[in-house]
């Protein structure tokens, strides 16, 4: 239990000092746009005519920011496109990449871009409605970014790496790509734009019916429409195919949408519109053709491009040893500093954890106290009340006994008297019963006299006729 305690604080400790989870959060239908990802559209308008039922809006997030959107078609298993903003270009490029469960699983309770491989079974259907790894692998393909990594950093960088925003491309097709896309972001559009954060832009694709393993569309062209929100502001369009990888045309923003688009409206205000700066426009145009053509863009003069190539080749060998001695220096230095903060973090760790446990055991401590004067609290009434209630009882008891004894003492002479009183009324009333007793005898005795007597008689009788009927001649009775 005390370490399950201490475990807990220390992870609500971590918690709170490395807050950054990354998340891409699946925008309800109930919500506007792509709610709070429309910061990366123009006038907070995402592009209109995206109406079929399998569209998913992404709010791609990191450390409970917003980094760019993803309109997800879980039909065709790629991103029909994200929309994003340019940073500035990573310093380095580290693949860490995500799936997102509710596309898969809208109940789950997991409401952030999570690892596949840490998910295991707790997602129901994963890959019916998106991508995974397992649908890349071994199938001759890469998983291409539609919002570079290269083209942002530091969390936007982490962001970029979720298979929502990747499409498959073959090897040399998404390194045409992602060349062709960062120079002409960096060296054409962002030079071009007033004020580089109002700079939109949008990368997407136009899903085939080739497929992947018969399940992940693959794109027959990928495009880029970019729109420079700003005074003097301009839109473009460009676009690859997928069986070109040198190909890249440019075309406006409305051609865009007719060839390619049907029905879709990609920007509203002035970057639909056809107040733009034309001359803004053309500078663009002509810093993409340069692109095109291999040419370094800003560079009018050949032989002193090689010149100057030549002075920092050879400045390069020179400054070579000095930079690597620094380099060392650095490294050195930084693991110095790594080892303080470990050493400082062991420190911290192990004095936290005695302070834990002082604090835990004073609580301990403080906890029973308190319960043991509770409970001594709480039984004190019930204790008197108990008293009380015996010695009311006991005084029943007493009441009882002595009204009993009482009755049983009083009870003895007052039967004496009520029987004595009572004898006389009884011999009196007795008195006509025995009288009637005797009449009656008296009178049975002598009707049993007569009854007898009369027997007596009728038995001399019923002999004397018979003497004479048997004695007495019936001749002389004749005569």
């Amino acid at each position: 239990r005390e370490w399950t305690m201490k475990t807990s604080i220390v992870f609500l400790l971590c918690i709170s000092v490395f807050p950054g989870f990354s998340q891409g959060r699946v925008v309800r239908e109930d919500e506007t746009g792509f709610a709070e990802c429309n910061v990366f559209f123009p006038g907070q308008v995402p592009p209109e005519g995206f109406t079929e039922p399998f569209h998913v809006k992404i709010c791609q997030q990191y450390n409970k920011e917003p980094r760019f959107a993803t309109l997800y078609s879980t039909k065709d298993k790629i991103p029909l496109y994200s929309a994003f903003k340019f940073t500035k270009p990573a310093q380095s490029e580290e693949e860490n990449w995500l799936v997102e469960p509710q596309i898969d699983d809208p109940e789950n309770d997991l409401h952030e871009m999570v690892h596949e491989a840490d998910i295991g079974g707790t997602v129901a259907n994963l890959g019916a409605n998106q991508a995974l790894t397992s649908d890349y692998v071994g199938s001759g393909y890469e998983r291409g970014l539609l919002n570079p990594s290269f083209l942002n950093e530091e969390d936007f960088q982490v962001a970029t790496y979720t298979l929502t925003n990747a499409v498959p491309l073959s090897p040399a097709l998404s390194k045409s790509w992602h060349r062709d896309i960062g120079k002409v972001v960096e060296q054409a559009l962002i030079p071009h734009c007033s004020k580089m954060d109002h700079l939109y832009l949008l990368a997407g694709a136009i899903p085939s019916s080739v497929q992947v393993k018969g399940k992940v569309s693959v794109p027959e062209s990928l495009w880029l429409a970019a729109c420079c929100d700003a005074p003097e502001g301009w839109s473009l369009g460009l676009v690859k195919k997928i069986n070109d990888e040198n190909s890249l045309a440019d075309l406006t923003v409305r051609e865009l949408e007719k060839q390619f688009l049907p029905g879709v409206h990609l920007f509203t205000g002035s970057c639909g519109g056809d107040k733009q700066s034309q001359e803004k426009r053309e500078a663009v145009l002509q810093a993409v053709s340069q692109i095109r053509s291999g040419e370094q863009v800003g560079t009018s003069d050949n032989q002193e491009t090689k010149e100057s190539g030549w002075v920092r080749r050879v400045a390069g060998i020179i400054a070579t040893p000095f930079i690597k001695l620094l380099e060392l220096l650095i490294y050195i230095f930084v693991e110095l500093v790594k080892f303080v903060f470990y050493f400082l973090w062991l420190i911290v760790k192990r004095v936290v954890g005695t302070v834990l446990d002082g604090v835990y055991s004073l609580w301990n401590g403080i906890v029973s106290y308190l319960k043991a004067i509770s409970m001594v609290l709480i039984s004190i009434p019930y204790d008197v009340g108990r008293v009380i209630i015996n010695i009311f009882l006991g005084f029943l008891q007493i009441v009882q006994d002595v009204l009993s004894l009482t009755y049983r003492i009083l009870s003895i002479p007052v039967g004496f008297v009520l029987h004595l009183a009572a004898f006389p009324y009884h011999s009196i009333c007795a008195i006509p019963s025995v009288l009637k007793d005797m009449a009656t005898g008296i009178g049975g005795t002598f009707s049993l006299v007569i009854d007898a007597t009369a027997a007596v008689l009728h038995g001399f009788y019923y002999l004397a006729g018979h003497i004479v009927k048997r004695f007495v001649p019936k001749g002389s009775s004749d005569d």
